[in-house]
């Protein structure tokens, strides 16, 4: 086959030849591996791109490629959808002239892609429903019921055992953090740590094989056995920045073909960081836009129900942020993303970067005012008014007529809900960086005591604020999002920034979990699901009371203990009954619940 490239990037397989493409701002050279033996095969510019069509390879093929920037540098597809190992952090990345050939990762080409439908099963998540919020590994590594050479894998989440506790829970759909394959930040190794949550990618398609080792066939598998379980899947992903970081980064993909074209610059010509991480993908350029939503379909091809994204504002940067950017407008118009529920984190470091309620009316938002309102309500210093937006939609901070909150209490960002009630201060020492890492104000308390306790009076106090904190959760209007292990009292020690702790501080303690809380949890899932609870609409008209039971003025809310309001008639739950003071939420009518045991 000769010619110019089909229109699409990346390695595709045809009846006697492979044809690879790649965006180029040096002349490339496709590298061929055999296991160690390197065959190299100049490319051709085409239209822009580079491109060389190799008579006899097919699948499986490992491939890489190498520029005359730095002939050095083996550079990993940006379109890759599988990688033959892991990325591991070297100095010698990061060294122009170093040669990496030996520390890379190849890409392998992929099998002739299978017709995909022009339209996928609808989502199985609506909004309203509960996610539940995982990091892969840390999920199952101790789960006993897991086949240990399962353990840590996406496999692992389609076993019998997991999906009956996902049901038991009512979960709608969980939320993968990131699954790509990734790179541990370069002051992680010295000091003996990985990270463990995934948040930097190199290239946005390859699964890592730690977490995928039979590839997008298991994705697809895992998908699969969820789905025929009644609940959804959505993907965390990372569009915002690359594991290349800064100027004293690795050259590992993007920054080796054409650093220019991936990544937003200054006019002075330094790389701009609205990530935190020290580089940020420039989506006002549309070849980067075109690899964004060439991976979410890919994505959606294997049958996730939508994607989560992390620190979303970069997507609408231009370099400030636009909410009618071009990117919002082609995955609307996209026939396989349409469909998809799309989840924004809404904010960056950047200028302007906190946007909540500033995405597409259609996209869902983290809502972190939701979190710190209710936490600071059930820690003493809240004011009831605040509380009461929050578990009504927060109309204040959503136009129209529904609520787009993604309301959650606790996340894999900052402490669990059972450390949020037992821990005043973060305890981070163990991530290396002399405990200033991680958020400094958690709007958190300890019950009595820092730390770990056996105290009867401080666990039962600790005990209450949980089950508060869940009831006022589940008695929210708009979508709720539990994080994994919350449901039964999971703890980090204190650390709040658990992102290199691939070790028991970050993994789910199954066996140690608190059965009565797991228990309390899977009643308010009940309890939500029969009272119609998981609805999205604005509360119209309510009763609003005091404590006391008389009307609550315009005047009660700012020194109110707690209130009371009754919803219309025609609410199968007529009751909702927050009361400060004796540390309880109470539902009413559809069955009697109070959150104290």
């Amino acid at each position: 086959m000769t010619g110019a490239p089909t229109g699409a990037l990346g390695a595709q397989v045809f009846d006697k030849c492979a044809l690879f493409t790649v965006h180029s701002a040096a002349p490339v050279t496709l590298c061929l591996f055999d296991g160690a033996t390197e065959r190299q095969v100049p490319m051709r510019e085409v239209s822009e791109l580079w491109v060389a069509d190799v008579p006899g390879v097919g699948a499986g093929q490992r491939y890489g490629y190498r520029t005359a920037a730095d002939p050095a540098k083996l550079l990993v597809d940006p379109y890759a959808v599988e990688l033959d190992r892991p990325f591991r952090y070297d100095p010698a990345l990061a060294e122009p002239g170093a040669e990496t050939g030996h520390l890379v990762p190849r890409a392998i080409v992929p099998a002739a892609p299978s017709s995909a439908p022009a339209d996928l099963p609808p989502p199985l998540f609506t909004p309203g429903g509960l996610i539940y919020e995982l990091n892969v590994r840390g999920f199952t590594m101790l789960h006993p019921d897991v086949p240990e050479a399962q353990r840590g894998t996406l496999a692992a989440l389609a076993h019998p055992a997991v999906i009956a506790h996902l049901q038991q829970l009512r979960i709608s759909a969980i939320e993968l953090m990131p699954i790509v394959a990734w790179i541990d930040e370069r002051h992680l190794p010295p000091l003996g740590l990985t990270n463990a949550w995934g948040y930097n990618p190199v290239v946005p398609m390859a699964l890592d094989p730690r977490l995928a080792p039979g590839g997008v066939d298991e994705l697809r598998a895992t998908v699969a056995a969820l789905r025929a379980a009644g609940i959804g899947v959505i993907l965390d992903l990372v569009f915002n920045h690359s594991g290349e970081s800064d100027v004293h980064g690795p050259t590992l993909s993007m920054r080796g073909l054409d650093e220019r074209l991936y990544y937003a610059h200054a006019t002075d010509g330094t790389l701009i960081n609205d990530t935190g991480t020290g580089n940020t993908l420039d989506c006002a350029r549309p070849a980067v836009r075109a690899l964004i939503l060439d991976s979410l379909r890919h994505f959606a091809r294997a049958g996730v129900d939508g994607f989560r994204f992390d620190l979303a504002t970069v997507l609408a940067r231009g370099p400030g942020f636009d909410p009618a950017a071009p990117i919002f407008a082609e995955i609307a118009a996209d026939p396989l993303l349409a469909s998809r529920v799309m989840i924004a984190e809404p904010w960056d470091i950047g200028p302007g970067g906190y946007q909540l309620g500033h995405f597409p009316g259609d996209w869902l938002e983290w809502n972190d005012r939701y979190r710190d309102d209710v936490r600071r309500f059930w820690r003493g210093d809240g004011e009831a008014g605040a509380l009461a937006r929050r578990m009504t939609g927060s109309s204040d901070l959503f136009a129209g007529k529904h609520s787009r909150s993604v309301n959650f209490i606790a996340a894999h960002d900052g402490f669990t809900l059972a450390d949020t009630v037992s821990y005043e201060h973060r305890h981070n020492l163990a991530n290396g960086e002399g405990n200033r890492d991680g958020h400094g104000d958690n709007h958190s308390w300890n019950g009595g005591s820092e730390g770990p306790s056996d105290d009867p009076a401080v666990l039962a106090r600790r005990n209450a604020d949980v089950r508060a904190l869940l009831a006022t959760l589940f008695a929210s209007r708009g979508t709720i999002m539990l994080a994994a292990g919350d449901e039964f009292g999971r703890t980090q020690r204190g650390n709040n920034n658990a992102y290199a702790q691939d070790n028991p501080i970050g993994w789910v303690d199954w066996t140690g979990r608190d059965r009565a809380l797991e228990a309390f949890v899977a009643q308010l899932a009940d309890l939500r699901h029969a009272a119609r609870l998981d609805v999205t609409s604005f509360l119209a008209a309510a009763d609003w009371r005091r404590l006391d039971d008389e009307p609550m003025t315009s005047d009660d809310w700012h020194d109110a203990i707690g209130f009371e309001f009754r919803l219309p008639a025609d609410d199968d739950l007529a009751v909702i009954r927050v009361d400060r003071g004796h540390r309880r939420v109470t539902l009413a009518k559809a069955r009697l619940l109070e959150s104290r045991p």
